[in-house]
């Protein structure tokens, strides 16, 4: 290993084409975006300089803020379902579940793999409540709960929920097999010893799982956090951003900025905010991997 180390042509080797690949995929964009956000209009339409003037109207925009306030509330409810989701179903997995693991796993993990336009009709139909009552309608009908039948994704105090739930369900199989396998490498013997010490249930969790499943946890809030940041699937297939903008994110506004309205400088700068919240709500929420528990 260490004369592979020493070997500076080798590393270039490996090293140089990854970071070209990732400049052109990554970097490029980023720098791209800060170039179009110092522009108004579209190119080829009245396309001029206007420098920090784009930033300069992004909080007073209304439409703005209301998106923000949609990923943020987003984010903070999907990101600790699908990892506490997740990291529950891996618990139960490794503790209780050991006769039929393997076929619940599998089962859990079955909507990671299915379009999200697949998964938007689907819940679309559950939702449902015209023409007829979709299956949590029927299902409320049914138990004589009539007064909580409602268009769950038709109206704006609900529509976010509903939008919630479905990504929850969608990624939480995803993390329960991630924390699985990180279960799997904890040594049986840690837990025993920690059992004959009289730890069990939220003891054995706390003070024994918890620390050693802390790297894992860190990991996917961060993977979690910077995939629903950038929501934007899920919400086109199901609600389109409605009713109104109560699902409108950050990502379809700038979307409808820069494709409909034709104003791509403004939405590059929309682009870069998106961008920076990323790298610093990953930034911080990393920062707790160095903290002690």
């Amino acid at each position: 290993m260490k004369n592979v180390l020493k070997n500076k042509k080798a590393i270039a080797l490996f090293v140089v084409p990854a970071f070209l690949v990732y400049s052109i995929i990554v970097v490029l964009p980023v720098f791209w975006s800060f170039y179009y956000s110092l522009y108004s209009g579209s190119p080829g339409l009245k396309w001029e300089f206007a420098g920090l003037k784009n930033y300069a109207m992004l909080f007073k925009d209304k439409n703005f803020v209301a998106a923000l306030w949609v990923n943020i509330r987003y984010v903070a409810v999907v990101m600790l379902g699908q990892v506490g989701l997740g990291l529950c179903l891996a618990l139960m997995f490794h503790f209780w579940l050991k006769k039929f693991k393997n076929f619940v796993r599998t089962l859990v993990f079955f909507p990671v793999v299915l379009p999200t336009v697949a998964v938007g009709q689907l819940f679309s139909k559950i939702y449902e409540i015209q023409p007829s009552y979709g299956l949590l309608n029927s299902v409320l009908s049914s138990l004589g709960l009539d007064h909580l039948v409602q268009p769950w994704i038709g109206q704006a105090s609900t529509a976010l929920g509903a939008l919630s739930f479905m990504d929850i369900w969608v990624a939480m199989g995803f993390y329960s097999v991630i924390f699985y396998g990180a279960l799997l490498d904890i040594s049986h013997d840690v837990i025993e010893a920690a059992r004959i010490d009289g730890a069990n249930g939220w003891d054995l969790f706390r003070t024994v799982l918890a620390p050693l499943l802390r790297p894992m946890i860190i990991t996917s809030l961060i993977f979690s956090f910077s995939g629903t940041v950038k929501m934007f699937e899920s919400s086109l297939a199901l609600t389109n951003g409605g009713p109104g903008n109560a699902t409108k994110s950050l990502s379809m506004y700038m979307y409808n900025v820069s494709f409909s309205y034709n104003k791509v400088g403004y939405g590059s700068v929309i682009a870069i905010v998106i961008f920076l919240i990323c790298i610093m709500g990953s930034t911080l929420i990393g920062r707790f991997d160095k903290k002690e528990l």
